[in-house]
């Protein structure tokens, strides 16, 4: 084959890889149909089951089904004679309960299996205690939290998705299909799910992090923030060799520059089939005198972060390819500039800086959120005490189980006839620094796990005592028939959205929860949801974050008294984007801990063999563009414990959460205090409704800020992008009434 024919067939593969994206795009339309029209069959079947003389032949002949998947669907269409179903209970009492198939519907009266005690309210106790001097900050004007973005790599070596994306897709509560949760093996393969990585401590570091050379670029007009002045450069046709000819010209060894507008990895989108192929095309733009840095020891094919919006481009000289490098990152990661020049990003950046130094004093600005967050955090590790060698990390498999075991934030936009087709008004409430208030206790050490019989044999009090310790839960939850209020409890699906929240009377369903959220389940003050115990893990209450924590809440209190007292509107406006990145590096490096499947990018040049394992993501003339799953890291700060902890008590608070003075209760707040039928959205810390809530805002962390109102009537959103259209001129009306919390 010689070079003419070879560069056609690269033409040819070209054209071929668009074509094959329009089919993949097609089929995966025709099973997003498929699987809607499935549920939809499923929610009929169910119903028809009310009717005392459904039978479950004629049912399965009417909707194509076997007769045992209508069985399965409806259990009280069960054609088994009465005698043997119990038999086969009373055999399956004395095994290890597989969590059920999908959330459907189940029989009012149902067999209790003898080693998983049925709860359905736990007897009083005292409430779970707060930290004994919370700190009370001024009020920030919480951003958009409805979708959490991608941190970035939390090291250049190898980009890991540390906090989980929140699909921008519609998000109707619709299940796709069950999935199916991993349980806790019995045996050896058990003991595992009780244990600690051998030799892997999260250790306090015994050196001092280099700052590195950083410069603002504003890619649409060319002006450059370096040092104390603003310099016009000839960006040319912005690729990233002429980025960087133009800034290291005028900025002899910049390290890390920071795009703040521009977007220049979005130019000539439209000539490719994804936005991601278009920011790899550009991360890879040929250049003569720059090439893609690979690192060098454990660094080595570090190679470019392709993202859509945040992408991390590293490079070196093309004639010194293993000398220092030069990133090039989007600002985005930090904070929305939202229209603010260079000099401001930069006087954030500094104001953020120095507001971390007076709570570290070896406080050092890493690329991302997350990796500054992560570099805080070990700086906070005891000396002295029980912890002063540092927090074991668990086992691969325990991090595996709580990797898909617990999510993030509740995304849910609720749809007619739960809620009006014609809503009287969008109220938005944002629960303010929401994660910094659920800092204060966190699981350590090793796990005991509890099994289903170990529970039951357990006293109320002692029960309400290991929910409401650092917990995490393996249930069987049944909504209350009477039930008229949204759903409590995630439960496992298929598709983009990964967990939707049942609320559908008499729904039975398999999950996992944090002890915060099943025994706000049992507890709740509306109508208390059945809960079946299947087992669970129970760690030592402890507070490897509270430090951390509180050092940034005091951060983020100062930049945001300042971002209202100071007389310049510049220093105004830098110090609030810089109580912003507070919040990212509270938000990502939190995200940092949950230590999700390491996802590794890089690059080939074109002959040369590929690593084993890899996706490509795009090709041009000189490399090849792939990532690949690289599983768990042995990252001695792998804690998703803590993670998921942190985030059930921020879903717990989504639905319930009281005000307090001293030890009194003098208010409450959250979903579950607002009239049924008026709750319209959960976006991760905040929630849409009808109407406006008599819930008291004093500027402390996780307090409901009244953040939109938009006064009806309002056609009610579909998906989860009119929400969001929606969202926004509520916030613009409010601000125009200057309307204040009430």
């Amino acid at each position: 084959m010689d070079r003419k024919t070879y560069t056609a067939e690269l033409a040819g593969l070209r054209e071929l890889r668009t074509e094959i994206a329009g089919a993949e795009k097609q089929v995966a339309a025709a099973q997003k149909e498929l699987d809607k029209l499935t549920a939809q069959r499923a929610r009929r079947v169910a119903g028809l089951a009310g009717y005392e003389g459904a039978q479950a032949p004629a049912i399965a002949k009417a909707s194509g089904l076997s007769v045992g998947d209508v069985v399965r669907i409806a259990p009280l269409l069960d054609p088994t004679p009465v005698a043997v179903r119990a038999a086969k209970a009373d055999d399956q009492a004395a095994v290890t309960v597989a969590p059920a198939p999908a959330p459907v519907a189940e029989p009012v009266a149902e067999p209790v299996a003898a080693v998983a005690p049925a709860l359905t309210r736990l007897a009083a106790v005292a409430e779970q205690p707060t930290p004994a001097a919370p700190e009370v900050e001024a009020p920030a004007e919480a951003g958009d939290q409805a979708v959490v973005e991608q941190p970035a790599p939390a090291a250049p070596v190898v980009p890991a998705a540390a906090a989980p994306v929140i699909p921008e897709a519609p998000v109707a509560p619709v299940a796709v299909g069950p999935r199916e949760l991993p349980t806790l093996p019995e045996g050896p393969a058990g003991a595992r799910f009780e244990a600690v990585t051998t030799g892997l401590v999260s250790k306090r570091p015994n050196f001092t992090q280099q700052a590195r050379s950083t410069v603002f670029l504003d890619a649409a007009t060319g002006d450059l923030a370096v040092r104390d002045r603003v310099v016009r450069l000839d960006l040319g046709a912005r690729t990233p060799g002429e980025i960087l000819d133009a800034v290291l010209a005028t900025a002899p060894g910049t390290e890390r520059i920071y795009i703040t507008a521009g977007a220049p990895w979005h130019d000539g989108a439209e000539r490719y089939s994804t936005l991601k192929d278009a920011v790899a095309a550009w991360l890879n733009t040929p250049s003569e005198r720059w090439t893609t840095a690979v690192g060098s020891g454990r660094d080595k094919l570090a190679g470019h972060f392709v993202h859509q919006r945040q992408p991390v481009g590293r490079y070196a000289p093309a004639a010194a390819p293993d000398s220092a490098s030069t990133e090039i990152r989007s600002m985005g990661e930090w904070f929305d500039p939202d229209g603010a020049d260079v000099t401001t990003c930069r006087q954030a950046f500094a104001l953020l800086w120095q507001a971390l130094r007076r709570h570290w004093d070896d406080a050092v600005l890493m690329g991302s959120p997350s990796q500054t967050g992560r570099d805080l955090w070990s700086r906070t590790i005891p000396t002295t005490g029980k912890w002063a060698g540092g927090y074991p990390v668990l086992s691969e498999e325990l991090r595996g189980l709580l990797h898909a075991t617990g999510g993030q934030g509740r995304t849910e936009l609720i749809l007619p006839p739960r809620v009006p087709e014609q809503l009287p008004a969008l109220v938005e409430y944002d629960r303010t620094f929401a994660y910094a208030k659920h800092l204060w206790k966190s699981p350590v050490g090793t796990p005991r796990r509890i099994t289903a019989a170990a529970f039951a044999a357990m006293t109320g009090q002692e029960q309400v005592k290991a929910l409401m310790s650092c917990s995490h839960w393996s249930v069987r939850v049944t909504v209350p028939v009477d039930w008229n209020h949204v759903g409590l409890l995630p439960a496992p699906v298929t598709g983009d959205r990964a967990w939707i929240y049942p609320s559908e009377p008499g729904t039975t369903f398999t999950t996992w929860a944090g002890g915060a959220e099943v025994y706000l389940a049992l507890s709740n003050h509306i109508a208390p949801w059945r809960i079946e115990v299947l087992g669970g893990l129970l760690f030592e209450d402890g507070k490897p974050l509270d430090e951390w924590g509180k050092r940034l809440k005091s951060a983020w209190a100062d930049l945001t008294n300042l971002s209202r007292i100071h007389g310049d509107e510049r220093q105004r406006q830098a110090a609030y984007l810089a109580s912003r990145a507070v919040r990212s590096v509270l938000l990502f490096g939190l995200g940092g801990f949950a230590q999700r499947p390491r996802l590794v990018s890089g690059t080939t040049p074109v002959g040369e063999a590929l690593p084993a394992g890899v996706e490509i993501l795009g090709q041009d003339g000189a490399v090849v563009t792939w990532q690949r799953q690289a599983g768990f890291s042995r990252d001695p700060y792998a804690h998703p414990e803590w993670a998921a902890y942190v985030w059930s008590g921020a879903r717990a608070a989504l639905l319930d959460m009281k005000y307090r003075q001293g030890k009194e209760v003098i208010g409450y707040a959250g979903a579950l205090h607002a009239k049924p039928g008026t709750v319209v959205y959960f976006g991760t810390d905040g929630i849409a409704l009808t109407e406006r809530q008599p819930w008291p805002y004093r500027g402390e962390p996780g307090d409901y800020l009244l953040k939109g109102h938009l006064t009806g009537p309002v056609e009610h959103p579909t998906s989860q992008e009119q929400y969001l259209k929606l969202r926004g001129l509520g916030r613009a009306e409010l601000a125009q009434k200057g309307d204040e919390q009430q």
